[in-house]
């Protein structure tokens, strides 16, 4: 069943019908333009001339002889056949003085327009026998006499230029349509086929190829942004694939070697029969392994969940101080039995969901913990101004080696791999998803033999509104 959804015109298509038409119209414009101007210019010419041949027989009708020299010349131009003008002359009575042979067949003398004196001429056109002549009239007089003179002006060839030159214009606008639109075609497709040549690169990116990139100064410039805005995705593609197997790896290690002591250890106790403390052993021990598997687990769905849980967080604003002590107190027994200083300073008020934050904190403390020799101290400090609130946990640890420094929020990296039984790998992975998740930010500083300290930035409320 149609969804009804029309599909979307491509790129090459909408050029064409955008290019094509406006070629057309620029085409229509100019190409009217110069018949209106050729139309006009012989029109004028023809009435020019026509105003011309007035005034001669005027001249003619002035000179001496007058209606005699002027019936003899209509004669010999007819006569010659160069009979492209009709002349008639008529005298105060309208009785014809002078005539051309062959104009009382064509043109009567009241299709004339009304003459007017000189030195203007009225003129008309008329259609007669399928031929087109233009009327001119005018009176003078000459001799003591006023006189008519009336001119046909044979146009009948400059109507059939005009058709023949109309039709030529008809054929080179559609001829200059066609074209348009073919050279519309061929540029869109020359335009375009980069397009192709990219999308062709992109077709050989796959999993195992994700190295490949589309060099941008290769392509037009409007399309540059679109082949480093693919360069940017291949790279952060290829650097989530390399994390996910670095990940896959690091897990199958982690539930590895739990599993691989709870089944080693099921072994050997089946190997013979053994007393009840052993077995209790056995089973204490796997109990152990199934605390840290579970451990795993439940760290593993929690940053699952909150990378996608953007946007659903519960944040309020509490004080900061106060839930920084809460924490410490949780791990005041350990503290006393280690001879370990903890304390709080400064104060400020933090805006996130409280139970994260108190989260976060945990594992950072608890972190402190394991790598603080006994009788060692460590501080939180917190402080608040106009962009948020900034926690830092400070201890006076082993520190951390600078060429670890950069991998130690990533999942499963531990900088001492010695002591891989004390931890998951996952503590500072899950402080991190923790701020990010409250558009803050982590930061870490150490160096072997000064301890470390993170600092966790956390935004300050929205104002109200």
């Amino acid at each position: 069943m149609s969804s009804g959804r029309a599909e979307p015109r491509s790129i090459a298509l909408q050029l064409v019908l955008l290019f094509t038409p406006a070629a057309a119209l620029l085409l229509g414009c100019g190409i009217g333009l110069l018949y209106w101007i050729v139309v006009r210019h012989a029109f004028a010419e023809d009435r020019a001339a026509l105003e011309e041949k007035i005034f001669a027989v005027r001249a003619d009708l002035k000179a001496a002889g007058g209606p005699q020299v002027l019936r003899a010349q209509l004669r010999t131009v007819n006569d010659a056949g160069r009979s492209t003008y009709l002349v008639r002359v008529l005298d105060d009575a309208n009785r014809p003085v002078a005539e051309s042979p062959a104009m009382s067949q064509l043109v009567s003398a009241n299709v004339f327009p009304t003459p007017k004196k000189a030195p203007a001429a009225a003129a008309r056109d008329y259609e007669v026998a399928g031929k087109l002549f233009s009327l001119g009239a005018m009176t003078v007089a000459a001799g003591g006499r006023a006189y008519t003179i009336q001119v046909a002006q044979d146009r009948t060839t400059d109507e059939a230029f005009e058709k023949n030159f109309s039709i030529l214009v008809a054929a080179v606008l559609v001829g200059g349509i066609f074209a348009s639109a073919g050279i519309a075609i061929t540029v869109t497709r020359r335009g375009l086929r980069p397009l192709a040549t990219m999308t062709r690169s992109l077709k050989r990116v796959a999993a195992d190829r994700l190295h490949e990139r589309v060099p941008p100064h290769e392509w037009p410039r409007e399309l540059q942004p679109v082949a480093i805005a693919f360069d940017e995705m291949l790279e952060r593609l290829e650097d989530s694939f390399t994390r996910l197997s670095q990940f896959s790896a690091d897990l199958a290690h982690e539930l590895r070697t739990p599993l691989a002591n709870i089944r080693g250890e099921g072994e050997v106790a089946l190997t013979r029969p053994r007393l009840p403390d052993e077995y209790e052993a056995v089973i204490e021990s796997s109990v152990a392994e199934c605390e840290r598997l579970g451990a795993i687990i439940d760290n593993l769905l929690f940053l699952a969940r909150a990378e996608a849980a953007e946007g659903q967080v519960r944040r309020e604003v509490f004080d900061g101080r106060a839930a920084i002590e809460k924490v410490l107190a949780y791990y005041e027994a350990i503290a006393e039995e280690r001879r370990l200083k903890m304390c709080c300073e400064g104060s400020g008020e933090i805006f996130a969901d409280p139970l994260l934050f108190s989260r976060a904190l945990s594992n950072l403390v608890e972190n402190a913990i394991r790598f603080v020799p006994d009788g060692g101290a460590i501080t939180i400090t917190i402080a608040q101004d106009s962009v948020g609130a900034e926690i830092a946990v400070i201890d006076d640890g082993a520190g951390i080696a600078a060429e670890h420094l950069p991998r130690v929020f990533d999942r499963f990296y531990r900088a001492d791999r010695s002591r891989s039984s004390e931890g998951t790998g996952l503590g500072l992975a899950l402080v991190k998803s923790i701020v990010e998740l409250h558009g803050g930010s982590v930061a870490i500083e150490s160096a072997p033999g000064r301890g470390t300290t993170v600092t966790l930035r956390f935004p300050s409320a929205p104002a109200a509104r």
